[in-house]
């Protein structure tokens, strides 16, 4: 079977806690490359109940004999070619559009999910609360609206290990000098961890969530 490049979102490969709903929050996780709409709904028990949380599948396939989906293809993915990550940030927008109805919207994603989680934040700065960025990166070049981003500055988690050996080093070092400018931002180097999250960082996304839902 050849690899699926339509980038748009399947609305029935959508894990939810709950039906969707005006007047709740809802928290969009976007997991990694080679995974699928079911890793990150695992950490439902560490998140705060409040939120309406909704686990998308990633609409592409990697090639054979990679496992589970993809945002993104990873080919070119260290050249700083933004259209990709671009096209799938577009295509979560117009997924949420029409299935995704709620009071607030935050996004939480894992390495290719967080980048993409990035993305769609910056292509309408606006309409996020916050995102939580676990072993991800922000794109490198500009994007129309990143001015408004930098003049919102809306909160941004960032957690990553010491031991990642995943993410390159220009990106990692790009994010760091990105992020700051573009968000609030908060977060933590986790000693020791890897291309992964651990209990540790979980609970501190669990406390920025936490602040998230009490401002707002």
């Amino acid at each position: 079977m050849g690899a699926v490049t339509d980038p748009r979102l399947d609305p029935q490969a959508v894990l939810w806690s709950a039906e969707p709903a005006a007047d709740r929050p809802l928290l969009v996780l976007l997991h990694g490359y080679g995974a699928d709409e079911k890793d990150l709904f695992g950490l439902a028990g560490f998140l705060p109940d409040d939120f309406v949380l909704a686990a998308p599948r990633a609409p592409l396939s990697p090639p054979w004999p990679a496992p589970g989906f993809s945002w993104y293809p990873l080919d070119g993915a260290d050249s700083h070619d933004a259209a990709p990550v671009t096209a799938a940030a577009a295509a979560l927008h117009a997924w949420l559009d029409e299935h995704a109805p709620a009071a607030s919207v935050g996004l939480l994603g894992f390495s290719q999910g967080a980048a993409v989680a990035l993305q769609a934040l910056r292509l309408e700065p606006e309409r996020f609360s916050f995102v939580v960025n676990l072993s991800g990166y922000a794109t490198p070049g500009d994007l129309p609206r990143d001015a408004e981003l930098a003049d919102l500055r809306p909160p941004v988690f960032w957690g990553r290990g010491t031991r990642d050996d995943v993410i390159p080093a220009p990106l990692v070092e790009h994010t760091t000098l990105w992020l700051p400018e573009h968000s609030t931002l908060s977060g933590r180097v986790y000693e020791g961890l890897t291309h992964s999250v651990s209990e540790q960082e979980l609970a501190d996304v669990s406390t920025f969530l936490d602040k998230q839902l009490a401002q707002g």
